[in-house]
Formats: C-alpha cells, sequence, structure tokens
C-alpha cells in the first residue's frame, strides 16, 4: 500500500475542498493518506512516504505564492526526494492572466528534489465542478500507477 502526503494552502476553502477530494480518491485506491495544512507541514517529512502532492492557491494580480506557503516551499528545494513520485494541483481564477501560477511553480520547486513527475498538474477555476473532481481522481490513480510502475 503506498503513502501520501497531501501539502496544502487554502484561503477561500477551495484548495481543502480539492485536497479532500484527492485524499478520498487515493483511499479508495487503496493508499494511505495524510493531510496537512502548509503552516504544519515540513519538506522533510515527504522522504517518509511513497507520493508526494502540494496543492495552492495563487495570490493576487502578481501570481504570488500564498504567505503561508512561502517558507514550505522555499525549504523544499533543499531536499532529496529521489525515487519519490510527485503532483501538484491548485485553485485559481481564470480572471487573472497567471492562473494558477504558483502550482506551476511548485512543479519546477519539485524537479530541484529528484522526484520524478507522476502526472500532469490539475488547476481548478474558482470551486472544483464535475469535471474537476474526475480530473483530481485522475491525478490519484495517475500518482499510484507512476509509483507501481517505477
Amino acid at each position: 500500500m503506498p503513502s501520501v502526503m497531501i501539502v496544502y494552502a487554502s484561503l477561500t476553502g477551495n484548495t481543502e475542498e480539492c485536497a479532500e477530494i484527492l485524499v478520498e480518491a487515493f483511499q479508495e485506491l487503496g493508499a494511505e493518506v495524510e493531510l496537512v495544512e502548509s503552516v504544519f507541514a515540513d519538506p522533510e517529512d515527504f522522504k517518509n512516504v511513497d507520493i508526494t502532492v502540494v496543492g495552492t492557491y495563487t495570490y493576487g494580480t502578481d501570481a504570488d505564492l500564498p504567505d503561508e506557503i512561502v517558507d514550505f516551499y522555499e525549504e523544499l528545494e533543499d531536499v532529496d526526494l529521489t525515487g519519490k513520485i510527485y503532483g501538484n494541483f491548485g485553485s485559481g481564477d481564470t480572471f487573472y492572466e497567471k492562473y494558477c501560477k504558483s502550482v506551476d511553480d511548485f512543479d519546477e520547486q519539485f524537479e530541484k528534489t529528484g522526484a520524478t513527475k507522476g502526472a500532469e498538474n490539475v488547476k481548478v477555476n474558482l470551486n472544483p465542478e464535475d469535471e474537476d473532481i474526475e480530473n483530481l481522481k485522475a491525478l490519484a490513480s495517475k500518482l499510484i500507477s507512476a509509483y507501481e510502475n517505477q
């Protein structure tokens, strides 16, 4: 049974809702899942699981990382996650030019860790609708498959 840690930052509850959908999807696939808010998370903890997932919203017109996940983001690049599978998701608003940029920022940060990307990022406009829920479930499935096939 693969182990999964999902770290998330959520302001309005949209990203947290996505994280909870992912938790359920991973559990249905037989994974052991831990969900942690970013302010309580340490990137070193990713060493203790098979699959690492980060979910975040993008803040403001400059498409900044949320304040509550900046430290986690900065510390992540120094962690060796070779042999781990990672995935990212997040919520945003298509009104902004740099839609869900923080999700892509985490992609770049994970590349520095040696982890293997297990699936394409999932970006959700505002709150998750039916198609988004299916995309999140597919993310969980693809990450499990990537773990099993490595």
